[in-house]
């Protein structure tokens, strides 16, 4: 599919491009987690569309699903964002912190290149932190700033499911979508 450059978008009144999957998808929705998520999620969207923040949305969201464990795994880089958002996620969950360099495994390990050749460093170990978390049996995990491909890996080990709070790009102070509002980005890709 190629839904990117769809000029109508006429699913969006209901018309199905896909009736070959539609059952399969159906019977997904069907599950009882599955199905809370999906009504949880309709009605935030109905009932704040335009009027809440992605955090309030998070803290909504989970109230709602009647979570209590949340786990964040960050990136050490981002670890005043995560300071913030454990403290202000404690006032209704307990919250539980993995930060990318735990375990403190050498980059030379596994030959992986470094920031800085010829110094010690530690690689990011998102395999780890999904790990610790999926040992405290958190009911949601939220990401900050994890590398990419890291981001990837932490969610494929994640039993929990995941969402992301902060994107990270160094370049444009985590705005990932900065890129495509840029001019000078645009022309140069």
């Amino acid at each position: 599919m190629k839904c990117s450059k769809c000029i109508k978008k006429l699913c969006y009144v209901g018309k199905n491009c896909r009736e070959d999957i539609k059952e399969k998808i159906m019977d997904e929705y069907k599950k009882e987690e599955n199905l809370k998520i999906a009504k949880v999620s309709s009605y935030i969207e109905g009932a704040y569309y335009m009027r809440k923040t992605r955090l309030e949305e998070i803290i909504e969201f989970c109230k709602l699903m009647d979570y209590k464990k949340i786990g964040i795994a960050f990136c050490i880089g981002l670890e005043n964002e995560a300071k913030i958002l454990d403290n202000i996620l404690s006032k209704y969950f307990e919250v539980y912190s993995v930060c990318c360099k735990v375990c403190g495994i050498d980059k030379d390990v596994f030959e992986l290149k470094k920031i800085h050749e010829g110094e010690k460093e530690a690689m990011c170990n998102p395999i780890g932190q999904a790990e610790i978390l999926n040992e405290i049996r958190t009911d949601l995990n939220i990401i900050v700033g994890l590398c990419i491909g890291h981001d990837i890996l932490f969610q494929k080990y994640s039993k929990a499911p995941t969402t992301t709070f902060i994107v990270k790009d160094r370049v444009l102070a985590h705005n990932t979508a900065g890129a495509i509002y840029s001019k000078y980005y645009l022309k140069n890709c």
